[in-house]
């Protein structure tokens, strides 16, 4: 079992930044991918960023390149989210998420792991 505690989410004005962190415990690997999804109020759970387990390769969905970075360190078991520039259309809850491998990475079912999530707002 993975656990999988995220934190760093708030209230930013458009333009803004925030850095979310993902702490694992449990069994825990640095082999794990890791990734960010997030949730808007009506929509469905869409993916943001992944990052694999050696940390050597990271994919972003199309909306959020060059504006958030994805990152771990796996001395400390964490995962990173820092974002920039950040827009109104960024509000959601963000969760944190990990599985083996890269596989289906954009999807859901990709991740066997979930943590609680953790409320992202930007004001216009």
């Amino acid at each position: 079992q993975v656990q999988l505690v995220e934190s760093g989410g708030g209230l930013v004005q458009t333009g803004g930044s925030l850095r979310l962190s993902c702490a694992a415990s449990g069994r825990t690997s640095s082999t794990y991918t890791m990734g960010w999804f997030r949730q808007a109020p009506g929509k469905e759970r869409e993916f943001v960023a992944v990052v694999s387990g050696s940390g050597h390769n990271t994919y972003y969905e199309d909306s959020v390149k060059g504006r958030f970075t994805i990152s771990r360190d796996n001395a400390r078991n964490t995962v990173s989210l820092q974002m920039i520039s950040l827009e109104p259309e960024d509000t959601a809850v963000y969760y944190c998420a990990a599985d083996l491998t890269l596989a289906n990475y954009r999807a859901q079912r990709g991740y066997k792991y979930w943590g609680q999530g953790t409320q992202v707002t930007v004001s216009s």
